[in-house]
């Protein structure tokens, strides 16, 4: 039974957050606000809107560290390799396309996240700093988050100056009005927070019956559960051949993942959320940098059998993990 809410509880998340990503669409269409600012950036955290209420309930309400940071690094590390799985189906076309130098900053920025997040397995794991008195404190924040913090406001502001593509006008006419959109919007949201803290609970139960460890579990049940909405929207981007916004929706997404750890990192009370006492963890971090170093190479290569192999790479470091 527990298995069949899970697959309805999945169903939901990804039904909801692709009714958000058709409004913010008809958004784009109704409003002079810029197209690239509403998809790589809003698009790209609506989302990873999963990501957020799973990784806050897994620490608040669970109290799973290792959990969360599955989670995070299991979505991005699925995100890449749904990716390049995408990629190699479309291989031609995408290496004869003209991809924003933004995606160039962004995943430079990605990376550096990765070495900060890897900086707590060794160096770091004390690093977190305490704001109150004596026995009264009212903040407990790591390093590594404030510098999350920072990296993801450097993404936002190349993806923000970047002007994109503008809304393809002969696409579907939006017969709403804008406060008709915004409201199925809201709404679409909530059931997304629902339908996640729900799957967190769910997530937790399977672990435990399976005997999984809570970072084995973040990453396969809630990390491949909470990514689907990316995938599906890229997958139909990559139909559409608009290979740039695809790509910049994974990207945007896995940047913005990081911003969820540091924030739940902020909220958790009962400690760091950069937990690396699970092993499959520290195997996540480590695929992790290694698909995003693959993705960098595909995307800076000019050559389609170059971004051939990275992209075979970038899969084959999902399926080690999964091995491992």
């Amino acid at each position: 039974m527990i298995y069949i809410l899970y697959i309805i509880t999945v169903t939901a998340v990804v039904w909801f957050s692709i009714l958000a990503s058709r409004y913010i669409d008809m958004i784009d269409r109704s409003t002079k606000l810029s197209g690239a600012f509403l998809g790589g950036v809003l698009l790209s955290a609506i989302t990873s809107l999963p990501e957020l209420f799973t990784s806050i309930s897994a620490t608040i309400l669970i109290d799973s560290p290792s959990l969360c940071i599955g989670n995070i690094l299991g979505s991005n590390l699925f995100n890449f390799g749904m990716l390049a799985v995408v990629i190699l189906f479309y291989i031609k076309d995408f290496s004869s396309a003209s991809l924003s130098s933004s995606h160039n900053k962004v995943m430079a920025l990605l990376f550096m996240m990765y070495c900060a997040v890897a900086a707590n397995w060794q160096f770091m794991s004390d690093d977190n700093i305490i704001i109150g008195s004596n026995d009264k404190w009212w903040l407990f924040v790591s390093v590594t988050s404030l510098i999350l913090f920072a990296l993801y406001v450097l993404s936002v502001r190349y993806l923000a100056s970047d002007n994109g593509e503008c809304a393809d006008e002969e696409g579907e006419e939006v017969k709403l009005s804008l406060r008709a959109i915004v409201v199925r919007f809201v709404v679409a949201s909530i059931g997304i927070i629902v339908a996640s803290i729900i799957l967190t609970y769910i997530t937790d139960d399977i672990a435990e019956r399976l005997h999984l460890g809570s970072g084995l579990a973040g990453a396969l049940f809630l990390g491949v559960a909470t990514s689907l909405p990316e995938v599906t929207s890229t997958i139909s981007l990559f139909r559409m051949r608009n290979f740039d916004i695809a790509f910049g929706n994974i990207a945007g997404s896995n940047v913005f993942n990081y911003v969820v750890l540091a924030l739940a990192d902020v909220l958790y009370a009962g400690g760091s959320v950069y937990h690396f006492g699970d092993e499959k963890v520290v195997n996540l971090t480590i695929f992790g940098l290694l698909s995003t170093a693959g993705v960098f190479v595909m995307l800076k290569s000019r050559s389609w059998w170059m971004k051939a192999i990275m992209a075979l790479g970038t899969i084959a470091c999902y399926f080690a993990f999964l091995l491992l």
